[in-house]
């Protein structure tokens, strides 16, 4: 089963996540950055979603330490956000594979999901 990490300080966005993943993937939820990578380094993800704003690591901080390391750098990250598309585009910049604008439709999270997961 493929697994797919969502990181973000608000347990209701993560449980949006799960609620609509849960049955064909593995979810793994974490609450902050640095949990984030510790979690990710245990169980290598095939794809995450990571909130811009977090308290402590930022989602940019988070891709940027993804990015440095031996094997977590390919993982696909879609940052998830409420600020202004620009802000999502930074994000790109950075480093990350796409983005998601709040609030949170299951639509557009299941577009992504196929586009990075399920396309070879």
């Amino acid at each position: 089963m493929k697994k797919i990490m969502v990181i973000d300080d608000v347990p209701e966005n993560r449980e949006i996540f799960t609620t609509l993943l849960e049955d064909q993937y593995q979810v793994i939820e974490a609450s902050d950055g640095k949990q984030g990578l510790e979690l990710a380094e245990k169980e290598i993800p095939d794809l995450m979603f990571v909130d811009i704003s977090m308290p402590g690591m930022s989602g940019l901080e988070f891709i940027e330490q993804l990015r440095k390391h031996d094997t977590l750098y390919h993982i696909p990250v879609i940052v998830v956000t409420a600020h202004s598309v620009f802000s999502a585009k930074k994000a790109v910049a950075k480093g990350c594979n796409g983005y998601l604008l709040k609030p949170l439709i299951p639509e557009k999270i299941l577009q992504k999901v196929e586009e990075w997961i399920e396309q070879p």
